[in-house]
């Protein structure tokens, strides 16, 4: 509701200046007050006009707070000029309830498909506490994106891009085949075998991953001999249609069913699912290439360090022009896309996946096959065999968010520069690189996983985790242990309800923990990972905004009422000043913030950062509690304003529990 009266002011202000001074304005800010006693609203638009009409601020804020005046929007009870020549607004509290009450908000959304990349994980191994960070926040801002039945929102596609052909894979296929010496057969019989045992081949490859990764320096003598044949290796994955290919597609393919069914313990789902085998095999790049040589981006450059290479200029990391070649010789700062010896770097093939994302790449397209079957949803997997005739369109993106951590942010920008040469600028800038930093553990959390950590490393803020030396926290083992110390506390706080009911409760609150620790920090933070601090009922956590919804459920069943039955009394409820005055603002304060959710979450969107929403959950169950503390709903006798208490604590529950469901965590029925 926040957000409506908002929207409805600066449309009235917009024609107030044009009819008044002939002026057009696009963005106004709009602020709040320090106090709730100077007003909801506060807007500086006097000194934004200052300049330009040659007028003292507070000259032009008493004029328009007359027009303003004159025909105040709804919901706004009265417009004052503050300071130097600020216009505070204050809203009619009793009406401007009633519309919260009412769910009264702004919508969000518009036309246009979203699509969403996010997780990534290299099907080599099992997914580790690093790749949670990207799929929570993928996942977080897909939820705040697409449409459902609080807001009209997007139309989103969730894609997860499996590199099944990566080096990380070979390295895996080069310890079966070599350390191992597994053959196609063998290894199809040690996934049945470890189907039977019960263990995960996810697992398996973690171990076989560091294992290989050491064993390729540790004779000195075969390192040369060793690194020859994990290129060779990669070669014929990369080329297909030989056995060590076909090993390399049973192990990743096994490896990314169980990626999906860690992530589905954390509610992260997919649409689409493509692998850059096809992209290889489909030669997407071969499209791309005659696109980019057309439009001049692509060269063959003759001499230098890079002859022989097929080249274009290189992008500022930090902005979009592109650096000038030297006129006296070739530009040795360009991006090489073809190596000299024919094979197609990094960035060469996203250039070609992400034109084809926005539906630039020729009478190119995927094969699609069914993969994973969601409760509500089917996930589709690329193919380059025949294609299932009903399967949907991917590529016909209007904006793309691509969820890669910042050790990527220079090949993303030269993605972004492929297409701001080949001319496709409405593109590049609907491209968002989401970028985050990564997450390591604290010197305690360490310990707790039994590793062993030098007194010098114990002094240390965090310790970077390793896939390569084995060292870091599988999200499986995390979250097993999350919900195993969540389990432990329910059973103390509650040993009477059934088990399938604390497990539930369990669920739900190490779940929620992780995510919210996860979303917490701004994207541009490193995250310490700690088991204590993400599980601690008090401070900014999941488990203290699941609390205090939990504690808004205690008052209804106590009040012998529910939460949407206080709502519906408090239509008719006579308030007479309730909400006003030092008493009514405390209680006033609860229902302003609760209504400033679609604020929120507008925010989060244009700033591609999901830890404002966070932020908003945390800082509403705090407003809650300290409103729950200063006023005992139960023991309120006055009716009017136990009929108050009992709405303020309906709404400021609903706000959390939306919040939290955008964050993609659960809230529990105890704790």
């Amino acid at each position: 509701m926040y957000r409506t009266v908002q929207l409805s002011l600066l449309a009235r202000i917009r024609d107030v200046l044009a009819q008044k001074y002939g002026l057009s304005f696009t963005n106004l800010a709009v602020e709040q007050p320090p106090s709730i006693s100077l007003g909801e609203l506060a807007l500086p638009v006097a000194f934004e006009l200052a300049k330009r009409l040659r007028k003292a601020p507070k000259v032009i804020a008493t004029e328009l707070a007359a027009e303003l005046s004159a025909t105040l929007p709804e919901g706004i009870g009265s417009i004052e000029v503050a300071g130097a020549g600020y216009l505070n607004v204050r809203l009619e509290r009793a009406a401007i309830a009633q519309d919260i009450a009412g769910d009264r908000h702004a919508d969000i959304g518009g036309k246009g498909f979203r699509l969403v990349e996010h997780t990534s994980i290299n099907p080599n191994k099992a997914a580790h506490i690093g790749h949670l960070r990207n799929a929570i926040l993928g996942d977080t801002f897909q939820r705040l994106l697409r449409s459902d039945k609080y807001k009209s929102g997007y139309e989103v596609g969730v894609q997860n891009y499996i590199d099944n052909t990566g080096v990380q894979v070979a390295d895996v296929v080069v310890g079966l085949t070599h350390l191992e010496a597994f053959d196609l057969a063998q290894t199809r019989q040690l996934l049945a075998d470890l189907e039977e045992k019960g263990e995960r081949i996810d697992f398996y490859c973690w171990n076989l991953y560091a294992r290989v990764s050491q064993w390729y320096t540790a004779d000195a003598d075969q390192v040369g001999m060793r690194k020859q044949l994990r290129l060779e290796t990669l070669h014929a994955i990369e080329h297909g249609g030989n056995e060590t290919a076909e090993i390399a597609d049973v192990i990743a393919t096994a490896v990314l069913q169980r990626h999906l069914e860690t992530m589905a313990r954390l509610s992260i789902e997919y649409d689409f699912l493509p692998r850059e085998s096809e992209i290889l095999h489909l030669h997407f790049w071969d499209a791309a290439r005659q696109l980019m040589t057309e439009k001049g981006v692509l060269y063959l450059e003759t001499e230098g360090k890079n002859k022989g290479c097929w080249v274009m200029r290189r992008a500022q990391v930090n902005g979009t022009e592109a650096n000038q070649p030297s006129s006296d010789g070739p530009d040795e700062d360009a991006k090489v896309i073809v190596r000299s010896n024919g094979t197609v770097t990094y960035v060469g093939k996203d250039i070609a996946y992400h034109l084809w994302k926005f539906g630039l790449l020729p009478s190119k397209d995927f094969g699609y096959r069914k993969f994973w079957q969601y409760p509500t949803h089917t996930c589709w997997i690329s193919t380059d065999g025949e294609s299932d005739p009903d399967h949907p369109i991917f590529g016909r993106a209007d904006a793309i968010y691509n969820v890669i951590d910042s050790r990527q942010n220079d090949p993303q920008t030269q993605v972004v520069q492929a297409l701001r040469g080949m001319g496709f600028t409405e593109e590049a800038d609907r491209y968002t690189h989401f970028s985050y930093e990564m997450v390591a553990l604290t010197p305690r959390c360490a310990l707790e996983l039994g590793y062993a950590v030098s007194e010098e490393d114990q002094r240390r803020p965090f310790i970077e985790v390793s896939g390569r030396k084995g060292f870091g926290v599988k999200a499986d083992d995390l979250l097993d242990r999350l919900i195993g110390a969540a389990r432990a506390e329910v059973d103390a706080r509650h040993p009477e309800l059934p088990d399938a009911e604390r497990d539930t409760i369990a669920r739900q609150i190490g779940v929620g923990a992780l995510r919210y620790f996860m979303l917490r920090y701004t994207r541009n933070t490193v995250i310490a990972f700690d088991f204590k601090d993400a599980l601690s009922f008090e401070g900014e956590t999941g488990p203290y905004v699941q609390y205090a919804i939990v504690r808004a459920a205690n008052i209804f069943r106590k009040a012998n009422t529910t939460a949407e039955a206080s709502l519906e009394e408090f239509a008719n409820l006579k308030l007479n000043g309730l909400l006003d005055g030092e008493e009514g603002s405390v209680v006033w304060e609860t229902w302003l913030l609760a209504s400033k959710l679609t604020l929120t979450i507008e925010q989060c969107i244009a700033t591609s950062e999901p830890a404002y929403l966070a932020r908003y959950a945390f800082q509403l169950a705090q407003q809650f509690n300290n409103f729950y503390h200063r006023h005992h709903i139960l023991n309120e006798t006055d009716p009017a304003k136990r009929g108050l208490y009992l709405a303020t604590a309906a709404v400021a529950q609903r706000e959390m529990v939306r919040a939290l469901g955008y964050l993609g965590i659960e809230a529990p029925e105890r704790m």
